[in-house]
């Protein structure tokens, strides 16, 4: 039987925001990133979708003894599903999940709540690391949904899991939006 490993995408890429261990670099095929709106929250959760020609940057972590409880604790909102579409340069071939929020139903208005900076800041602090400034650049041009506006919580962080960013991080974060547009 494999070890279960779950695959991040979003802030689960910074390990400062978890203590999951053995984690690896990997890519998810046939998917993009998205914002998505969900009942459950104000402002929307990084999500993925099925894109057959994307493929994304994230990280791959094992779930000690299989004990789902906790994580799934930590991505309430978000359905786990398997998948074989990771690739990872691992030598064990380990059972692999992901996180999906839910589509709502389309009668369901939920608008376009803002995206909060701070869990953005997390996110790319997580990709800086990991994949350096190439794979930031991957994350924003990789992620549909930058229509939503950013709320610029870095003063009073909202997101629960928030770090603190060096200039340098806060600085690419800042020029990325600029690059797409977006105004914060």
């Amino acid at each position: 039987m494999s070890r279960p490993f779950f695959f991040g995408y979003g802030s689960l890429v910074n390990i400062h925001t978890h203590t999951y261990g053995e984690t690896s670099t990997a890519e998810l095929q046939g998917w993009r990133r998205v914002w998505q709106m969900t009942p459950l929250r104000p402002h929307p959760f990084l999500s993925i979708e099925p894109h057959e020609s994307s493929t994304i940057q994230g990280l791959i972590a094992h779930v000690p003894d299989g004990d789902w409880a906790q994580l799934d604790a930590r991505e309430y909102g978000y359905d786990r599903l398997s998948t074989d579409h990771v690739k990872h340069a691992r030598d064990d071939d380990p059972e692999v999940a992901i996180y999906v929020v839910p589509k709502p139903a389309p009668s369901l208005e939920l608008g376009k709540g803002p995206i909060l900076l701070s869990y953005l800041d997390v996110v790319i602090q997580g990709f800086l690391k990991e994949f350096g400034e190439s794979g930031v650049r991957a994350f924003f041009d990789t992620t549909a949904g930058w229509d939503h506006p950013v709320d610029n919580d870095r003063e009073a962080p909202k997101y629960p899991r928030h770090q603190r960013l060096t200039p340098h991080e806060t600085a690419l974060v800042d020029a990325e939006l600029k690059r797409l547009g977006i105004e914060v």
